[in-house]
């Protein structure tokens, strides 16, 4: 969730608060070194020291460019930086998140990277992803680190209820749950009820929350009623766990998984270093990571997530020169492997999966399920058409509204989001 869903709530004041900038604030004179402030979204404490470390390097290397590192909250650096770029007060490099990346390249807060320094090796990195950067066939993001959801399963629940191998559908998941809980006594699989989370479902019928390309809203469609059908049928169930629709869910979840107490859930790999951390992983190689289930069209996915490194379009050609110079050096693939090891994160580019980053069967496990990620619609609102869904899906699930009636208002609200796109 963490990587997957735009940001939604800042409050006003925050908006400016003090931060340097690199339209405003230079840090450097004709004869000194330029500074460039980068604007990081990372975990402030099981990522960004990984962050800090390469800055550090890479300043090292680079005597005549300086890194004013700023870590910003993930769920407050999109309006933060929206706020700030439009002011001319933007720093010259931010982490931006994928569904981020179209919506400010539109606004023309980013740079077009395309022929500059920061893509001089764009061929090593996952066409997918590139194109996942772009905006009007314009590249607007390197990507820095990857992502996807998969089904991560505790493998000695899952083998004491004599279960040999993860469950390809829903159905089987449902099976697997019931066989799970009369076997061992806990509960086979617990569901979320974020729109992110549930986007899978959506894949699994041939659909999604909009037709980009045809200008359509599908959330309402026979094939998404089917989807969020599925979906809800996993809260109710033996082996089922009902629907947790708290504030907390997010932590629930996650705990009753690393400690036992659940043998499958729904997870990013953002998530890694805290498996590991739980009392069911000490020994990493329980853990199970697979695809998705798929739904009853056979296909299985879920959504592409992760991060970009963009340059503010706003910055004087000095600062740009070097943010260039500098987004080259974080997405390398020395920088990605770096990343990768000490962060549990996915590299975005296939010669960074070296041996030793192999080597965590978590990420070579999240490695396995790539393939069928999703990538979203170069779409600027693509990412904000979950939020309608955040506010009904739990009222759906939670037995306060019908299917019908919650998919019927997230499609009204969906429709004030993009007003040129048909029911």
């Amino acid at each position: 969730m963490r990587r997957g869903i735009a940001a939604t709530a800042l409050v006003a004041s925050l908006a400016l608060a003090a931060t340097a900038c690199g339209g405003d604030d230079s840090g450097s004179d004709s004869s000194g070194p330029v500074t460039i402030t980068w604007w990081d979204t990372s975990n402030a404490t099981n990522e960004a020291p990984t962050y800090k470390a390469l800055v550090k390097e890479f300043e090292a290397a680079n005597k005549d460019i300086k890194v004013k590192y700023v870590n910003v909250p993930f769920d407050q650096a999109q309006n933060k930086f929206d706020t700030a770029a439009g002011s001319k007060g933007a720093p010259d490099v931010l982490r931006s998140e994928v569904g981020w990346t179209p919506a400010f390249a539109k606004k023309g807060f980013f740079l077009p990277l395309d022929g500059t320094d920061a893509l001089a090796e764009q061929d090593k990195f996952r066409s997918n992803l590139l194109e996942q950067a772009k905006y009007e066939g314009k590249t607007y993001g390197v990507p820095l680190v990857t992502d996807t959801l998969a089904l991560v399963y505790n493998k000695q629940l899952f083998e004491k209820a004599g279960i040999t191998e993860a469950p390809k559908s829903w159905d089987d998941l449902k099976k697997a749950a019931a066989t799970i809980k009369g076997k061992t006594g806990v509960d086979g699989y617990w569901g979320s009820t974020q729109a992110y989370y549930a986007q899978s479902f959506l894949y699994g019928e041939g659909t999604d929350t909009v037709d980009a390309g045809a200008k359509k809203i599908t959330v309402n469609s026979a094939e998404a009623k089917k989807a969020y059908g599925t979906w809800l049928d996993l809260f109710d169930g033996k082996g089922l766990h009902k629907a947790d629709t708290t504030a907390d869910a997010y932590a629930h979840i996650q705990d009753a998984f690393v400690n036992g107490k659940v043998a499958a859930i729904v997870q990013g790999p953002w998530e890694i270093t805290n498996f590991y951390k739980g009392s069911a992983f000490k020994d990493k190689a329980n853990l199970g990571i697979a695809t998705v289930p798929a739904g009853s069209s056979g296909k299985a996915g879920a959504p592409t997530g992760g991060h970009n490194l963009s340059v503010y379009a706003g910055s004087d050609e000095a600062h740009q020169k070097a943010a260039l110079k500098f987004v080259n050096f974080m997405t390398s693939a020395k920088s990605q492997e770096a990343i990768a090891l000490k962060n549990s994160t996915l590299p975005t580019r296939d010669d960074a999966y070296t041996d030793k980053v192999k080597a965590d069967p978590g990420i070579a496990g999240y490695q396995g399920v790539l393939a069928a990620a999703q990538p979203r619609p170069a779409l600027p609102e693509y990412s904000s058409l979950w939020g309608p869904l955040d506010t009904e899906l739990p009222k759906i699930a939670g037995g306060k509204e019908s299917l019908d009636k919650g998919l019927s208002s997230a499609e009204t609200a969906i429709a004030k989001l993009v007003p040129d796109f048909s029911k």
